[in-house]
């Protein structure tokens, strides 16, 4: 006889995995953090009642959303201390391009960092919706609060999300895109960037002051343009090029004397790159560093 639910906590917690670190890591635009709810969601799924769980899925992934949501709140007050620019800890989704997802949503880096302004709850509803595909009860009775509610923060959500980005190129021609932006941008090429820059073009490096980066947003086509041109001469010398796939999307890891120093990706619309994200940080990269490489210490 096979053992039950209550006996062994293991398989239905294994099937659930995947989907509890997708459902953290969106809510917290941290795979470390992300690790630490499920590790803790474990912990408390093998001391709970499990005989009286009829839906061990829909349980775990209630006890997740609701974990990451008070991490979340905390870790607001403690990003309005980070130093310099804030950009989520970058994922390889080459394996798992949904990240244990019905849809591969809320998950591109220039999505994530549009989340972190929403409060958790709103961004719970819309991660739970648009990526999880959950039934609007189901959300309702995930977040104690009533259908009507939920729904208006999934579409309150989703307008930011509408707002704060323009319709996104396809796949193909935002890797084209980023392989052209790399390459002017070794060169120090100021026309060739320029043209590939939308005119409200924003540059965000995140270094967390543990590695130098610019302190602020760079932001329009001349004022980007010229600051990557700037470092040109210098910054690429013995830098050695990796593509990977990082949150669904095409990016380059920067490699140098073996360690990785940086993850950069662009986010484009019709009207050119609108952002260019460098993940400079080195303990963000370890989810995506491969083979030989390893992320700088820091």
């Amino acid at each position: 006889m096979e053992p039950t639910l209550a006996e062994n906590p293991l398989p239905a917690f294994v099937s659930a995995r995947p989907r509890l670190f997708g459902i953290a890591y969106r809510m917290l635009g941290s795979a470390a953090e992300a690790e630490d709810i499920v590790q803790d969601v474990w912990l408390r799924w093998q001391s709970c009642d499990r005989s009286a769980v009829l839906d061990a899925g829909a349980y775990l992934a209630t006890m997740t959303t609701r974990m990451a949501i008070n991490l979340a709140q905390s870790a607001r007050s403690r990003r309005e201390k980070y130093v310099g620019p804030w950009l989520p800890e970058p994922v390889d989704t080459s394996a798992d391009p949904g990240l244990g997802a019905e849809r591969g949503q809320a998950l591109e880096l220039a999505v994530l960092v549009l989340l972190e302004k929403l409060s958790p709850v709103e961004r719970a509803a819309y991660v739970l919706r648009e990526a999880f595909d959950y039934p609007y009860r189901q959300i309702a009775e995930i977040l104690r609060l009533s259908e009507e509610n939920t729904r208006q923060l999934v579409t309150r959500a989703r307008k930011h999300i509408a707002d704060g980005r323009r319709v996104p190129v396809a796949p193909a021609e935002q890797r084209r895109l980023l392989d052209a932006f790399l390459a002017a941008a070794q060169k120090g090429d100021l026309a060739a960037l320029e043209g590939l820059l939308a005119a409200d073009v924003v540059s965000y490096s995140d270094g967390g002051g543990v590695v130098r980066a610019a302190g602020v947003p760079v932001m329009g086509r001349t004022a980007v343009a010229k600051f990557i041109a700037a470092f040109s001469g210098h910054y690429w010398k013995g830098v050695t090029l990796e593509w990977i796939e990082a949150n669904g999307q095409a990016c380059v890891l920067l490699c140098r004397d073996g360690a990785a120093v940086a993850l950069a990706t662009v986010d484009a619309s019709a009207e050119g790159i609108e952002q260019v994200l460098w993940v400079m940080r080195p303990s963000k990269l370890s989810g995506v560093v491969r083979g030989d490489a390893r992320p700088q210490a820091g």
